[in-house]
């Protein structure tokens, strides 16, 4: 599982001219799942993000999380992030969760999200997206959890 994560200010996901989830402050989080991503990955990374200490304190550190400021997760799926072009110019994806895999996934995790911090708006799933936001910082990272590899 791989989350690129933006502090942010005003967000939103626009789909065919319709918001589809919005927030004032927080965090977007842009997930792509792999096809070996199982409950463990997903768990660890809903557990870890509202906990992370990516707002600012009264003396300008990074000692914040969303639970101190009482922020929002705005949640987006974007497989594109298992997108390689180390051979070529044209990304090939093949490391990334086939559709009915990743939705799943996704379904789950923003479930679990919400089981640990209930102010999580969505994009909509394999749906062409316009995401708009204020990146605050800026401040982006990306989180990655992989699933251990098989027994053989």
């Amino acid at each position: 599982m791989r989350c690129v994560v933006q502090r942010s200010g005003p967000a939103s996901v626009t789909v065919d001219g319709r918001v589809t989830g919005s927030i004032r402050r927080g965090l977007v989080v842009l997930a792509a799942f792999a096809p070996g991503d199982t409950d463990r990955e997903l768990e660890w990374m809903a557990t870890k993000l509202p906990r992370l200490r990516l707002f600012n304190d009264d003396q300008g550190k990074m000692n914040l999380s969303l639970e101190d400021v009482g922020g929002q997760i705005l949640l987006v799926s974007q497989f594109t992030l298992y997108g390689n072009v180390r051979k070529g110019t044209r990304p090939s994806f093949t490391g990334s969760a086939p559709g009915e895999v990743a939705r799943a996934l996704y379904g789950r995790f923003g479930r679990l999200l919400r089981a640990r911090w209930p102010q999580v708006a969505e994009g909509e799933f394999a749906a062409h997206m316009q995401v708009s936001l204020v990146n605050d910082g800026p401040v982006t990272l990306i989180l990655e959890r992989e699933a251990p590899p098989e027994a053989p």
